[in-house]
């Protein structure tokens, strides 16, 4: 979906079209969750500090967000998803892959499909969607950032390999910012550079990471569309409206921010051995910290304690704390051996 969150907003209150809108706090701790496609002109994106965003953008309007609303449109355009495959699998509220290889309305032409969902997605919702349509889920995703907003875009087998080369790097799904200038300083600038690079090379760069810059360098990618992906982490945040100092203060947001983890993973059953804190500093610089035990985190008590330990075996405050997160990962798969009786409110 095309700046989802923004356009459900402009969707709904018409005053805002055509305007510059950001949903998101607007206080000087707030933080754009989404822009609209006015509002990136200016150069504001989502995840940028709302005091930055109003810098670039004066104009700007900010909006609070719904999320029982974007959950509701998004299940509208799942059930739409659902009429030409069950093969889905999310990305988040506004992206998903779709394998259509076998689909329900035996349409032989996967960019026919993604046509025809566009003007249902548009009847029905009102809002606009870009769709990515190629062989494999690397392509597929990177052709639908090709052409935003309304796009559709085809990378064709015959075509791939001359686009790959084309490509850079800081465009391919996978490769983050640091990742491309990492990239950049020892010469990689594009796909073409990229698959110049052998196997061994790209490993001792980028670690386990470098297979995957190797294949899809090279149009490779064979990770199936998988519905029923589970759920690799669960954490919590927050941004905090003063700059945290002192260890009494961290910890007891820390306390705070564990309630709520706590509640998520016991509402999902999953249980991580891998406790992890994120931490952003007043100058936006951030680090993570982690500590893995031996058999997974299922009590409130056993968060609040690693979270501590976390932080007492370094000096994490070297400066002013704008953010603190929480999130536990590794998760067993015998949940049955922890012994917890849970309920769930549905």
């Amino acid at each position: 979906m095309d700046a989802f969150y923004a356009s459900v907003e402009q969707r709904d209150n018409p005053a805002l079209k055509g305007k510059p809108v950001a949903v998101g706090g607007s206080s000087q701790r707030g933080v754009v969750a989404a822009a609209s496609y006015e509002a990136r002109e200016f150069g504001v994106r989502s995840a940028m500090s709302s005091v930055i965003a109003k810098k670039k953008c004066p104009d700007l309007i900010f909006v609070k967000h719904r999320f029982d609303v974007y959950k509701e449109v998004s299940r509208q355009i799942h059930e739409i998803f659902h009429d030409y495959t069950d093969l889905i699998e999310p990305l988040s509220l506004d992206e998903a892959y779709l394998d259509v290889t076998e689909n329900k309305i035996g349409l032989p032409s996967a960019t026919l499909i993604a046509k025809e969902i566009k003007h249902r997605i548009k009847e029905t919702t009102d809002l606009v969607a870009s769709a990515g349509i190629s062989y494999n889920k690397f392509l597929a995703k990177t052709a639908s950032d090709m052409d935003k907003p309304d796009g559709l875009y085809v990378i064709l087998p015959s075509e791939a390999l001359e686009f790959i080369a084309k490509l850079p790097v800081h465009k391919f799904f996978g490769i983050g910012k640091v990742t491309a200038e990492k990239m950049n300083k020892v010469g990689i600038f594009t796909g073409y550079d990229l698959r110049k690079r052998t196997l061994d090379d790209l490993t001792r760069l980028f670690g386990k990471s470098g297979k995957y810059y190797f294949d899809v360098s090279r149009g490779e990618d064979n990770r199936k569309v998988n519905p029923s992906r589970e759920r690799k982490s669960v954490s919590a945040e927050n941004t905090f409206e003063e700059d945290l100092t002192n260890l009494p203060a961290v910890s007891e947001a820390l306390d705070k921010i564990a309630e709520t983890v706590f509640k998520r993973i016991t509402k999902s059953e999953t249980f991580g051995k891998t406790l992890t804190i994120k931490i952003k500093y007043s100058d936006f610089h951030q680090i993570t910290r982690s500590k893995t035990t031996d058999q997974p985190i299922n009590s409130l008590e056993d968060l609040k304690r690693l979270h501590r330990e976390i932080f007492e075996q370094e000096n994490l405050i070297t400066k002013s704390i704008r953010l603190l997160g929480l999130g536990t990962s590794n998760f067993s798969e015998e949940k049955e051996s922890l012994g917890t009786q849970l309920t769930f409110d549905f």
